[in-house]
């Protein structure tokens, strides 16, 4: 079982990254909110899963142990494949989307490509009396993503006028690739960051 890859990003796609590990590249299919997150040429810690059905054998990945957790929770739930997983951790990150099932909130869980109002409704009579927020989250151990020094600096800043961790991550990730800044940040560029994923992060309320 392949269970994580460290490696480059040699390219990001349509719904599939290939990493580079040890002169070997693996295809890995992640959720589009994560891969918005990544650029080639970064260096990148992807927690994986591989599924083997009759057709194929295909490697998920994921940005966060949470991602990965939630990803196998519902698969859980009967009739549920990777690929729904897969759709539903694009439309929702993981914590909301354990929340959410948790709220039995079936109209935003069927806003999730490839699941309609039915399957949402399947998830939440399966999941809700048995899905762990803390387990999810990692709450209590150290599994989530590592950020260089300066990319922490920006989240923990913030994370400090009221953003959540996951949220702020991902704007800070994001206006990154998409100002062509490079990580690892260099401390002159941190507050050029902050100010760029504020912006984003107002824009996105």
């Amino acid at each position: 079982m392949i269970g994580m890859l460290r490696g480059r990003v040699e390219s990001v796609g349509q719904g599939v990254a290939l990493v580079m590990v040890a002169g070997v590249g693996y295809e890995v299919r992640m959720p589009a909110s994560e891969l918005a997150s990544m650029h080639a040429g970064q260096d990148a810690e992807v927690h994986t899963y591989l599924n083997v059905s009759q057709d194929a054998i295909t490697l998920y990945g994921f940005l966060s142990q949470a991602s990965k957790r939630m990803f196998l929770q519902l698969q859980k739930v009967s009739g549920i494949g990777p690929k729904v997983a897969l759709s539903l951790l694009s439309t929702l990150p993981p914590d909301r989307l354990a929340k959410t099932v948790m709220d039995g909130d079936a109209t935003a869980l069927a806003k999730a490509p490839g699941l309609g109002k039915k399957g949402a409704q399947k998830i939440i009579l399966e999941l809700r009396g048995s899905i762990n927020l803390d387990e999810i989250e990692g709450r209590g151990d150290d599994d989530g993503p590592h950020y260089d020094s300066g990319t922490t600096q920006v989240i923990e800043g913030l994370v400090s006028l009221g953003w959540r961790e996951h949220d702020a991550a991902h704007a800070v990730l994001g206006v990154c690739k998409a100002n062509g800044i490079a990580t690892p940040l260099a401390d002159t560029d941190v507050p050029t960051v902050l100010k760029l994923a504020l912006t984003s992060l107002d824009r996105g309320r």
